[in-house]
């Protein structure tokens, strides 16, 4: 019978150490209530370097620790970093897509005026271009139709330092718009006045059809008064005045920024703020 002097294996009755999950990172932020595992010192951040963060406990005491490893959020282990960098913010933008021009007063209106046909036409550019004609001081008016606009110009009597810019609707060859357009540009303030239009018998057809859940704006057939015509086609009520507000109220309830317009449109009132805002 042998005999072992060594006996039985002496690490037979150990086991094996658990391996320690790795702590989780948390940024580092102010108020953040942090336990130091060395020293017990529990505080919240109140302020943070590079390398460091200092904390503040209940009694206003303020201790420096190095960030990294080494402290417990509610018990538990974590690993403290810098904060996270924050990307900078893209700057604001108007509805027209210009840059926004924050916390600034309306300037003083310029002498130069932008002269549109309707309310409609007033409201739309309005809501698509309102902060850049407050930034610039540049009023818009209304007419209420471009038929006596020869004589209307020569009452502003614009000027190199007064300029005007008139929006007309339905621009098109041959039209009584496009002959009433080329009269005021063989005048003598052509200098001072820019005359420029879009295609579309209406201003409403400027907004994307699209906008209103429509393949297109429906096709009115002459004698039929163009916009009770649109409102029967699209089986909005159009029985007076009225019904006609309402729908024009729907349509630009629709509309929130330039990518609601036709691209035409677009060009054409930018063409004429630059016009009536250049008086170099």
């Amino acid at each position: 019978m042998s005999f072992d002097r060594y006996g039985s294996d002496p690490l037979a009755g150990f086991t094996k150490r658990p391996v320690l999950s790795a702590a989780p990172t948390v940024a580092a932020e102010r108020d953040l209530v942090l336990e130091h595992a060395a020293t017990g010192f529990v505080g919240a951040i109140v302020r943070i370097e590079s390398a460091t963060v200092e904390l503040e406990d209940r009694h206003g005491k303020i201790r420096a620790f190095p960030l990294g490893g080494g402290f417990l959020v509610d018990g538990q282990r974590i690993t403290l970093a810098p904060p996270a960098k924050k990307k900078p913010a893209a700057p604001a933008r108007s509805a027209s897509g210009s840059f926004h021009v924050a916390d600034v007063a309306a300037r003083v209106a310029l002498p130069s005026r932008i002269y549109v046909e309707g309310r409609h036409d007033a409201e739309l550019v309005e809501k698509v271009w309102g902060h850049d004609l407050r930034v610039e001081g540049v009023v818009v008016e209304y007419l209420e139709g471009v038929d006596d606009l020869v004589n209307l110009v020569a009452d502003f009597a614009p000027t190199s330092s007064r300029k005007l810019g008139v929006l007309v609707d339905h621009l098109v060859p041959n039209s009584k718009e496009s002959r009433i357009a080329e009269a005021v540009a063989r005048g003598p303030h052509r200098s001072n006045v820019l005359v420029v239009g879009h295609p579309y018998i209406d201003i409403w057809q400027s907004v994307k059809p699209a906008r209103l859940g429509i393949a297109e704006w429906p096709v009115i057939p002459r004698g039929t008064e163009w916009k009770h015509g649109i409102c029967e086609a699209l089986g909005w009520p159009h029985d007076d005045q009225a019904d006609i507000a309402r729908a024009w109220q729907r349509i630009l309830a629709r509309v929130t920024s330039y990518s609601d317009l036709e691209p035409v449109l677009l060009g054409r009132v930018e063409q004429l703020i630059d016009f009536v805002t250049d008086t170099r």
